[in-house]
């Protein structure tokens, strides 16, 4: 067993000063006052800083440099993975943007490989391509289309950890969302021009979040509450934010902050390939994507994800937003982490849950991830 201590604790519900995180193999085994933890095993001093649930982030198209529509196989997975892993990232989703039946496949089969290699590959995200043209964003609007049973087959089938799939709830019949939640995917409502009844009908047959919410959705209005207001009106409802200071205002996310249950909320990064340490343009289907004072666009000026990862968006919340750093770490960790129905494994600091942890400085830098026991950073360097 491995001691960790030195550091200020926050377990996903509460800080601990003075404590222990006493790690067994994968697991934690327990969390314990400083004088009474266990003695005999190795003890690592962490030198200050906070040791928290690793972050969970369902919504990553790449990074690194690499992307998942490009050449989905398992090594691009492993090196998205890999790459956010060093900023806290414990558990991910690798999202395909809307692409082809055949590029859905190897996606899926790509993701399926990469599970039995890379620990923090949780499932996959298929964002499309069963969307709504009048709000695609950066997605090809030749690949849009409507769903068929045999979609609902290979989605329900996949068999590739974790399934989440963002879809219009005004483009897609109830009864096709009610047949794949009843299967255990995790549908999320976006890119929609939906009424908030049509809206309000997909989380009824059983969709459970609403994707990047204030984007490709839409808006809130007095007498029309739109997408953004069926998500902000939703206790139950999960909602992914994207805060990066480029697709939403500061204000409206205290606003979404305020109006929602924390427990509710995930911070996501939407992240591409420059995130993590990619270079500053890319393609996208055939189309240039590149770096504009740290936002990515396409050339006609559409927004097209991140550059941000976990930890950048842990510290907007806190220092720009104004968040309480106990509310930003549970939308970084356990909101995603129930969401995907992991709540008993991951976002919290506590006996029986897998030891994914990140240990950060005072400024909210990443030091130190470890991912089921494994540490990244010392790892690398043995």
């Amino acid at each position: 067993m491995t001691a960790l201590v030195g550091a200020r604790i926050f377990d996903g519900e509460r800080f601990l000063d003075d404590h222990a995180v006493i790690v067994d193999g994968a697991r934690i085994a327990g969390v314990a006052s400083y004088g009474n933890r266990p003695r005999g095993g190795d003890e690592v001093d962490l030198g200050g800083g906070i040791l928290a649930p690793g972050f969970v982030d369902v919504q990553v198209n790449g990074g690194g440099g690499a992307l998942m529509n490009d050449h989905p196989s398992a090594d691009v997975v492993g090196r998205i993975a890999q790459s956010h892993r060093k900023y806290g990232t414990v558990g991910m989703m690798p999202t395909l943007v809307t692409d082809t039946p055949e590029k859905m496949r190897a996606a899926i089969a790509a993701v399926r490989g990469a599970r039995r290699r890379f620990p923090s590959v949780l499932g996959i995200h298929l964002e499309g391509p069963f969307l709504d043209p009048a709000r695609k964003g950066a997605h090809d609007a030749s690949h849009i289309r409507t769903i068929e049973p045999s979609d609902i087959e290979m989605i329900a089938n996949a068999d590739c950890g974790a399934m989440m799939l963002t879809l219009a709830p005004n483009r897609i019949p109830t009864d096709a969302i009610r047949a794949l939640a009843a299967r255990g995917v995790l549908v999320s409502l976006g890119h929609s021009e939906a009424a908030y009844e049509e809206a309000q009908a997909g989380l009824a047959a059983g969709a459970r979040a609403f994707t990047h919410l204030f984007n490709a959705m839409s808006p809130f209005q007095g007498r029309r509450p739109g997408m953004v207001g069926a998500a902000l009106d939703s206790k139950e409802a999960f909602i992914g934010i994207i805060a990066d200071g480029h697709h939403v205002h500061p204000a409206s996310l205290r606003i979404a902050f305020a109006a929602k249950p924390h427990d509710r909320i995930m911070l996501i990064t939407d992240a591409m390939p420059p995130a993590a340490g990619g270079p500053d343009s890319f393609m996208l289907q055939g189309r240039r994507v590149a770096r504009v004072d740290g936002c990515l666009r396409l050339a006609d000026g559409t927004i097209a994800g991140s550059v941000i990862t976990m930890d950048e968006a842990l510290r907007y919340c806190v220092h720009t937003v104004g968040l309480p750093l106990a509310e930003a770490f549970m939308m970084a960790s356990r909101a995603p982490a129930a969401f995907l129905r992991r709540e008993r494994d991951l976002g919290r600091i506590a006996p029986g849950y897998l030891a994914s942890l990140v240990h950060l400085d005072d400024e909210l830098r990443v030091r130190e991830t470890w991912v089921e026991g494994e540490p990244t950073f010392a790892k690398a360097a043995a």
